[in-house]
């Protein structure tokens, strides 16, 4: 073998290596939020969602050009915000938003598009001007990028379809809870997967009954109903 192709093997080698090890431990890391979000208390995830976000900063910290680290370091700082002060969640959530638009500008396809669907919940679920960021229109763009970059995706079709709820567009919701329910489950996350095609599944018999589901929006509830610190 020449000493050119043996430095392309190792280059080529290492490179997988490098992606192979990441893949794990960002896993590792969805895994351990299915379980925080989906099998644990209020006050279990107040104390456990900031340890998993410390885990998501280090892995960044590691690998400061991989987009995964930073996408879920947003998801884990957005999800912790429903357990915040609306002054903190505030700061929370533009947190995440930087960190997202980061990812988006530099990697648009990492995770399947999993950084426009985050970013777009965002957009929907917070106040708007003057409070927060928050923006309809932007909204719905977004998440029409995640479904282009992935149509399967269970994540992208469900928060997609409870969009759509905040539009009273049921028909079109019903549409997209259909699509998530029938995605395909990843190997590696089967957990996380099957618990939110059993809410796609909820949703979409409420959704069917015009029922609508409980909590949906965290994040505006908590600008009306939170104490302030």
């Amino acid at each position: 073998m020449k000493k050119t192709t043996l430095v392309v093997f190792l280059l080529l080698s290492s490179s997988r290596l490098f992606a192979s090890n990441i893949d794990s431990q960002i896993n590792q890391l969805e895994s351990e939020w299915a379980t925080i979000y989906y099998s644990e208390s209020s006050e279990q995830q107040h104390e456990n969602y900031p340890l998993l976000i410390q885990k998501a900063k280090t892995l960044s910290e590691e690998h400061p050009h991989a987009a995964e680290p930073l996408i879920w370091q947003a998801i884990l700082i957005a999800t912790n915000a429903a357990h915040q002060s609306p002054f903190k969640a505030l700061s929370s959530i533009e947190t995440a938003k930087e960190l997202l638009e980061q990812t988006i500008n530099n990697q648009p396809k990492a995770l399947e598009g999993a950084a426009q669907v985050v970013l777009a919940t965002l957009y929907y679920m917070t106040p708007g001007w003057p409070i927060s960021f928050g923006n309809q229109d932007r909204a719905e763009l977004l998440f029409k990028e995640a479904l282009k970059i992935n149509p399967l995706s269970i994540d992208s079709n469900y928060f997609y379809a409870e969009y759509l709820l905040t539009k009273d567009n049921l028909e079109k919701a019903q549409v997209y809870f259909k699509r998530a329910i029938s995605a395909p489950i990843r190997q590696n996350q089967i957990y996380a997967d099957t618990q939110l095609q059993k809410e796609a599944h909820t949703a979409l018999i409420n959704t069917q009954q015009r029922t609508p589901e409980k909590e949906r929006n965290k994040f505006l509830s908590l600008f009306s109903s939170a104490k302030t610190e």
